[in-house]
């Protein structure tokens, strides 16, 4: 499927990726910038820079503070991860999840968290409009087009 705005001058949300590389190779890292660039093309999403973390242990990082910077600017949509994972261990990404939540930008997720059963064999409940607006979860992305 192509993408609906392909022979049109429009550009998608603006979102920045965020990775946390600590001891990676280069073939590593450089097939995670390819996995958000590759979402975000699926998706018409504007990616406009990676923040790249390569320490580990400490909530407030120059790569943390500076994604943080920016998603105080203007037309920001999201924030995009390969996984939640990448926001560091659970004392660490729990309160940089919150700061992210506050800034008001959305996270979004390449691979979204496991869990233990599907959405296919979970019962069909739609939520309620306002529940998927103000849903403050990470967006995980789909393996196939939307």
């Amino acid at each position: 499927m192509e993408p609906l705005t392909e022979h049109r001058g429009v550009s998608g949300p603006v979102v920045y990726g965020f990775l946390r590389l600590v001891r990676v190779s280069a073939a590593r890292q450089d097939a995670l910038h390819g996995a958000l660039a590759e979402y975000c093309r699926r998706h018409e999403l504007a990616l406009q820079g990676i923040f790249t973390e390569r320490t580990a242990g400490t909530e407030r990082s120059a790569a943390f503070t500076g994604l943080l910077d920016v998603l105080e600017l203007h037309g920001t949509y999201g924030v995009l991860l390969p996984a939640l994972s990448h926001l560091g261990p659970k004392a660490i990404a729990a309160p940089r999840h919150a700061r992210i939540a506050a800034s008001g930008a959305r996270l979004l997720l390449v691979r979204g968290p496991r869990t233990a059963h599907s959405a296919a064999t979970s019962p069909a409940r739609a939520p309620s409009e306002r529940a998927r607006r103000r849903s403050a979860g990470p967006t995980t992305a789909l393996d196939h087009d939307t």
